[in-house]
């Protein structure tokens, strides 16, 4: 039993402090990154943004997109039917803007999900020659002022694929009243958050991406759409197909503020991992190890400690050997909080009183990932956005409810 222990122990440590490494790494990229110039590429861009509902916040989150220090592009929202409630937010933020606003009502999707849909009609109905580059956006995430002109300066370079930006989920409420569920929304996309901005393991997040038109076409993002759920994924898969680099780019990171309940954390955690299995089984595979591996570790850990109290023999050792793991952790989410206050020095107020979401609960944050990874293993099924939809392989996707 001690042996055992002894060796799983010491396996996680050893993952810990390469994990504390690779934190060190992305702090230190974000930083260069923070402190550079964007550079001058401005070409004409169509920002196309896929909207559904009257989320929280949305009338602003809309009005920040219109006002951008950009210097020539015009915004396409999209939906799906006129009758959704954000018509009208739009064409309040319409009414107001100075820059080109466009409405695109796109139908019921057919054989993909709704988001997709919107994006393909909002592109059709794009000039054909007016707009060198596309940058998709979330509705539901918040940029600043710069955003713009950072996410598409870096596809001056013709050999990039795409560059792509990353939510940061602002927690919000009291502790006891969804303020758990939000802080622990924010802490587990932060762990996402700091996979990326190595070269050949990023992915387009489909909030936040820039890519030049040409390029979108040469590597049939709209055929690799056909059937598919993931927007971000599928448009992912086929630029590493057509050999194209994405280049994350944190100064570019957004703001995500919404009220979240347990049920909402555990719906949309384990949407993202079913998603993950089905269109990267080889990331979903290595995740479900490194956690589960974390997560058996601490269990196995504390049985043998409280065994080890229960006989009489010294179980100090053993106790701080097992929380180790943990606190490795929370070491990496200290970076990640020392890091954000530079990515967003605008919610620097707002950040100021939940710094210690990302380093008390970065320990916690595995296990919700193994709820995560086993819920993935008996579904294909997942509601997004009021939908129900079977997610039958990366191309074919059955829309199960409306």
């Amino acid at each position: 039993m001690i042996a055992l222990f002894y060796i799983l122990v010491l396996l996680q440590i050893a993952a810990g402090v390469y994990s504390l490494w690779t934190g060190f790494q992305w702090y230190q990229m974000v930083e260069r990154r923070a402190g550079s110039h964007s550079g001058f590429y401005a070409p004409v861009a169509a920002l196309i943004c896929p909207c559904k509902g009257a989320e929280p916040g949305l009338e602003e989150n809309l009005t920040a997109l219109t006002q951008f220090d950009y210097p020539n592009y015009e915004i396409y929202f999209s939906l799906a039917t006129s009758l959704d409630p954000a018509v009208k937010v739009i064409e309040r933020v319409k009414a107001a803007s100075q820059r080109p606003v466009h409405i695109v009502i796109a139908g019921p999707p057919g054989n993909c999900s709704e988001k997709i849909h919107n994006l393909r009609r909002a592109i059709e109905a794009l000039p054909a020659d007016q707009f060198e580059v596309l940058v998709f956006a979330d509705s539901d995430a918040r940029f600043p002022h710069g955003w713009l002109r950072k996410l598409i300066a870096p596809l001056y370079d013709a050999r990039i694929g795409a560059t792509t930006a990353y939510r940061w989920i602002i927690p919000s409420g009291k502790i006891g009243e969804g303020g758990f569920a939000s802080a622990m929304a924010s802490a587990w996309n932060a762990a996402v958050a700091t996979l990326l901005g190595n070269e050949k393991d990023n992915f387009c997040w489909g909030g936040g991406t820039a890519i030049r038109r040409e390029t979108f076409e040469q590597a049939g993002v709209l055929p690799a759409w056909n059937g598919a759920l993931s927007d971000d994924f599928a448009l992912t898969r086929a630029l590493h197909d057509a050999g194209k680099p994405i280049v994350f780019c944190p100064e570019c990171m957004g703001a995500t503020l919404q009220p979240w309940s347990g049920k909402e954390l555990l719906n949309f955690t384990t949407r993202q991992i079913v998603i993950t299995r089905v269109y990267s089984p080889h990331r979903w595979l290595l995740g479900m190890i490194s956690h589960a591996g974390y997560a058996a570790t601490f269990c196995y850990g504390v049985f043998v400690v409280m065994a080890t109290m229960a006989s009489g023999d010294p179980w100090e050792q053993l106790a701080l050997l097992a929380i180790a793991p943990l606190l490795l952790a929370s070491m990496k989410g200290a970076l990640r909080t020392a890091a954000i206050d530079q990515l967003l020095p605008e919610w620097k107020a707002r950040l100021a009183g939940w710094n210690w979401v990302w380093i008390a609960l970065a320990p916690l944050v595995p296990f919700l990932f193994c709820w995560n990874f086993l819920s993935s293993l008996t579904t294909r099924r997942i509601r997004w956005r009021g939908i129900r939809y079977e997610l039958v392989s990366p191309s074919v996707t059955r829309i199960l409810t409306r």
